[in-house]
């Protein structure tokens, strides 16, 4: 079983920026696409961005993109979200995901939660 430990949420305005990172446990971190989704009150989970093994391919949800860049560092079992121009609408519990059936793109019905990390943007 991996553990995926979120931080960096916050409180912000409306077009900052925030970073979040997600450290994983374990060895095999690098072998795995990794990922981020995020919850909104009353709202079902919704995937944000997903990143490839070798950082070779993203993919990002419509709304976040231009605006959200997800990476990694195989060394530090890490995988960040940066996210800028913030919008009240990306306010939400974002959970950092890791995928051990894919080296690809994580999907949601595979892959291992972190405990996820408050996000709220004021107008």
């Amino acid at each position: 079983q991996v553990q995926l430990v979120e931080t960096g949420g916050g409180l912000v305005q409306a077009g900052d920026s925030l970073r979040l990172s997600c450290a994983a446990s374990g060895n095999t971190f690098m072998s795995y696409a990794a990922g981020w989704f995020r919850q909104a009150p009353g709202k079902h989970s919704e995937f944000v961005a997903s990143i490839s093994w070798d950082s070779d391919y993203t993919k990002y949800t419509d709304s976040v993109k231009g605006r959200f860049t997800i990476s990694r560092d195989n060394a530090r079992n890490t995988v960040f979200l940066q996210m800028n121009r913030l919008k009240p609408e990306d306010t939400a519990v974002y959970y950092c995901a890791l995928d051990r059936q894919s080296g690809v793109l994580v999907t949601s019905s595979s892959a291992d939660w972190g405990q996820g990390t408050q996000v709220t943007v004021s107008s």
